[in-house]
């Protein structure tokens, strides 16, 4: 039975405004978690009542005002409904998701993007980069959804860009996401744990955001992040499992002058206890986000041999 059967709901409301009301109210009551594409209970009921309606996300007086269909009333009671009771992130509700003011594709194959690095590839990741000498190859190692990659590809229409993911299930994604955008010839998906896919290749730019949940985090994450993949959140005891091996091989897949870009959110309070004397550059961001970090291929070999100590096997 309905959350909303033991109230004639769509006899009381009326309007496109009524039901954004309606299901804004729904989500605050459900104390619901947002943080998959929106941060608040009515950017979610915008996302999702107009998504049902095939309506763009634009509001004005005249679009609040619009009187619904009976049986659009019934697929906006569902998809609310779906949204109170399963803790489904939106993004999973309608299939997309916006990263760097792009669009993308997304199921629970992959996380939702939401990486606070999309504001340094708008931006052709200056001033880190010379915007002279832009790279001719980008990695995007992890690349789940494809977002990185693609996003870097838009960026860099001169660089070829490889998108690494250990994961078929995701690369299969990508590949949605990289044909969506006509980027076949640029993009090219490979699958590899870590960097195993791509013995001798090396580029200007390596651009990751993998796995870094510690324990303790994934222990206590919301209901929404149960229908993401787990391999893409939790990464052992301190997160940090996949990045010592991503910090150990970096190196011998940069090019002279190459840059290592690699988020590991929260678990940045672990990295900087693991590796207390590796001067990594913490990036800062005007839209929000942290725990992004920088180092150069210089620094990654000057203490190589810390980060090779550090490998868990």
């Amino acid at each position: 039975m309905s959350t909303f059967d033991t109230v004639p709901v769509s006899a009381q409301l009326h309007t496109i405004g009524d039901y954004l009301r309606f299901a804004a109210s729904q989500f605050n009551r459900a104390e619901l978690y947002f943080g998959h594409g929106t941060d608040n209970a009515w950017d979610e009921a915008v996302t999702l009542v107009m998504y049902a309606l095939d309506l763009p996300e634009q509001l004005t007086e005249q679009v609040m005002a619009c009187r619904l269909l009976d049986q659009e009333k019934s697929e906006l009671l569902a998809i609310i409904e779906r949204r109170v009771v399963e803790n489904i992130p939106a993004a999973y509700i309608t299939n997309h998701a916006r990263f760097a003011n792009l669009s993308f594709y997304v199921d629970d194959r992959v996380l939702v993007p939401r990486s606070p690095i999309g504001e340094y590839i708008e931006k052709q990741f200056a001033p880190l980069i010379d915007a002279n000498k832009p790279p001719e190859r980008i990695l995007d190692l992890c690349t789940g959804s494809g977002c990185i990659a693609i996003a870097c590809a838009y960026a860099f229409p001169e660089a070829e860009v490889d998108a690494l993911d250990l994961s078929v299930d995701a690369l299969n994604v990508a590949q949605i996401n990289i044909e969506n955008h006509g980027l076949s010839e640029q993009v090219i998906p490979i699958q590899s744990d870590v960097f195993s896919g791509i013995p001798g290749l090396t580029y200007d730019l390596i651009v990751t955001n993998p796995p870094y949940v510690d324990q303790e985090d994934v222990d206590s994450l919301p209901q929404e992040y149960i229908h993401e993949p787990e391999m893409g959140l939790g990464c052992g005891v301190d997160g940090l499992d996949i990045v010592r091996k991503i910090l150990a091989q970096a190196s011998e897949h940069l090019n002279d002058n190459g840059l290592l870009i690699c988020e590991v959110g929260n678990s940045q309070i672990h990295v900087e206890e693991v590796y207390p004397e590796v001067p990594f550059t913490w990036l800062t961001f005007e839209r929000g986000g942290h725990g992004v970090f920088m180092l150069t291929k210089a620094q990654l070999l000057q203490y190589a041999e810390t980060f090779k100590q550090q490998v868990i096997d």
